[in-house]
């Protein structure tokens, strides 16, 4: 059944409800990481915290579940599994830059399909590289339009949070983080009632 942006910002809103100021400190923390990174080592610095990206994202996918809260030291889980995740994420970089490269809008349909690679990382240890990116692909079917709707309905956050200074992103990334979370679950579900029709 399809859901609109709605449904899932509702979901997103709700999960940081009244526990706002652990996500936003866990925010503050991971934009700090990433700003010495890239102030220390420049653009090899934004390469070796891929980790740290990855761990975020799923950051709010686990509190979806387990309501686990948010830790600062979870930022790091990436690097258990170094290889995996940091060529796969590498990979898919290289992908969206080499579609973009050829045209703008193949490039975003590509990023678009490979949206869900962090999500499908965690939830698959098995899966790397290339396997792990045609999986985001597989549940994108059909869901592409509906995933950029979505994405596209955070546009005033972001303006907002431009005209705040970036202050405002510490609140506007656990809000979009937590509804994409709530997103993968559903084309997660989608995905797996269709493989087993």
């Amino acid at each position: 059944m399809k859901k609109n942006s709605q449904y899932f910002r509702d979901l997103g809103w709700a999960q940081l409800k009244g526990r706002w100021e652990a996500p936003v400190l866990f925010t503050l923390v991971y934009v700090a990481i990433y700003a010495a990174a890239s102030a220390v080592l420049s653009s090899i610095g934004s390469l070796l915290v891929l980790p740290v990206g990855y761990s975020y994202v799923n950051a709010f996918l686990e509190d979806k579940r387990t309501a686990a809260g948010f830790k600062a030291e979870s930022l790091f889980d990436g690097y258990k599994d170094f290889l995996r995740i940091f060529g796969t994420l590498v990979l898919e970089g290289v992908y969206i830059f080499l579609w973009t490269m050829l045209l703008v809008v193949p490039g975003v349909i590509k990023g678009v399909s490979y949206s869900q690679t962090y999500f499908v990382l965690k939830d698959n240890p098995e899966l790397e590289f290339n396997t792990a990116i045609e999986r985001s692909m597989e549940m994108m079917e059909g869901h592409k339009m509906e995933y950029f709707v979505l994405g596209l309905t955070f546009i005033g956050w972001i303006l907002l949070s431009i005209f705040t200074c970036g202050i405002l992103f510490l609140w506007v990334l656990p809000y979009m983080n937590a509804t994409f979370a709530h997103y993968y679950e559903y084309v997660k579900e989608e995905y797996e009632k269709r493989i087993t029709a």
